[in-house]
């Protein structure tokens, strides 16, 4: 079963895009490389079961096993050793990376509280965006009473688009909501 993102990409945003900017290949065209997903559990210094819950409500949003991520410096004032598991992250791509971003366009951002929009300036410069998640709550996968503390996550779409605008214009065909 081909996803309805991937079709849509294939026959309605490729060439789209083709026309508006006028690559000289199609290979050229932007496309939407990978979806990292992070969450830092800076409180996994003092308690280790709080990394296992972030774990288990990532490969809930995921549909993936996440890599946990240890620290690369020692910071004392934070009570932190080199090596300490402090975080997850998840790498999506294919199949998975395209469900992800239909749930997250049309079934998670819809209901974030007073959702105005996602703001258009995350762009790094190199046509990436990321997207900072207040609280996890916001997946349906999420059950709301087993939630013992509101997380939040960072949602990094990596693309191929060489500048901020194709980037932009790649994601707004997408059909992500930015703010006006």
């Amino acid at each position: 079963m081909v996803n309805s993102l991937v079709e849509k990409y294939s026959n309605e945003i490729a060439p789209a895009m083709n026309k508006k900017f006028n690559y000289d290949s199609v290979m050229e065209i932007p496309k939407i490389d990978k979806i990292v997903l992070n969450m830092g559990v800076g409180d996994a210094v003092s308690n280790a079961k709080n990394l296992d819950e972030a774990v288990e409500e990532l490969t809930l949003i995921s549909g993936q096993k996440p890599l946990i991520t240890k620290a690369k410096k020692s910071i004392a004032n934070f009570r932190l050793r080199e090596g300490m598991s402090i975080g997850a992250k998840v790498t999506l791509r294919g199949d998975r990376m395209y469900d992800f971003l239909y749930k997250l366009i049309n079934v998670s951002l819809p209901r974030v509280r007073d959702f105005r929009g996602i703001s258009s300036r995350s762009f790094d410069g190199r046509g990436n965006y990321t997207l900072g998640i207040k609280e996890q709550l916001i997946f349906p996968e999420i059950d709301y009473d087993k939630v013992n503390r509101v997380r939040g996550l960072d949602v990094v779409i990596v693309t191929t688009a060489n500048t901020d605008e194709e980037a932009r214009e790649l994601l707004t065909e997408f059909g992500m909501p930015f703010a006006k």
